[in-house]
């Protein structure tokens, strides 16, 4: 699980180095960020999807605050389907908007695009209150959430300690500068990790569908996230190596065809 709020609190957050600027509108979020090639997947010029699974957590754990009255949003389920490859330069534009204001549950949805106004990938994210009730953002939280310095200077996966193992197998620490609020690695590096497992089976090519379940949080790392492929579709684990190999998140990833 990840919550959101964290990365907020520390300028030098990996996510933050990611250039996204958030702002209202008059269904929700709206946001946007220069696209830079430290974004890419490797050996390709195309934006990360688990880029993109990132600005959907934040843009809808942002309604999620809004709707939970201070409480921190934890989320349990995040998604991304692109309908083609994603841009190599440009900025991309996100919106997102409510879909659901349960009691117990909150989703909503994002969609994004290019340059030319282009919607060429869409994503969703639900959200649960987090159990302890005393977990609160901070009270000068807000929904604007302007650029940040530095930007991203290295390839995303080096920069977050991100690293492919062996086939099908990455190990992402547990850093300082990759955590939420409750000291936990941020869902949106274990999305990365399971992107780069799939990734390291299927070379030269991208995602266009990335889901992810969060079950239990990565407290002590670091998280090890394996892969099985076949035919383009990959299950993977991703489990707290030093927690007794606690499972953390189960995910499934797709690879454009050729």
């Amino acid at each position: 699980m990840t919550e959101l709020g964290q990365e907020r609190r520390l300028p030098g957050h990996i996510l933050r180095e990611l250039g996204f600027t958030i702002g209202e509108n008059e269904e929700g979020l709206e946001g946007a960020a220069e696209i830079v090639p430290e974004m890419h997947v490797p050996g390709t010029e195309s934006l990360r999807a688990s880029v993109l699974a990132v600005w959907t957590d934040v843009l809808c754990g942002l309604l999620a605050a809004r709707n939970m009255g201070g409480r921190v949003p934890v989320t349990l389920e995040l998604d991304i389907h692109l309908y083609r490859p994603a841009p190599s330069s440009g900025v991309v534009s996100a919106r997102s908007r409510p879909v659901k204001k349960g009691r117990t549950v909150f989703a909503a949805s994002a969609e994004f695009s290019d340059d030319e106004g282009d919607v060429f990938a869409f994503g969703s994210a639900s959200f649960m209150a987090a159990p302890d009730p005393a977990a609160r953002l901070p009270e000068t939280f807000g929904f604007d959430l302007p650029p940040s310095v530095p930007r991203l200077t290295v390839p995303l996966a080096e920069r977050a300690r991100c690293a492919r193992t062996g086939p099908g197998q990455v190990v992402l620490a547990r850093s300082e500068d990759g955590l939420n609020s409750s000291n936990t690695v941020n869902g949106g590096l274990i999305a990365l990790a399971v992107e780069e497992a799939a990734l390291s089976l299927s070379a030269g090519r991208t995602l266009c569908v990335l889901d992810v379940r969060y079950l239990q949080p990565v407290r002590v790392g670091p998280a090890v996230a394996t892969a099985l492929s076949r035919d383009g579709l990959s299950r993977v684990e991703v489990r707290d190596r030093a927690a007794d190999d606690r499972l953390a998140a189960v995910a499934t990833a797709r690879t454009f065809s050729d």
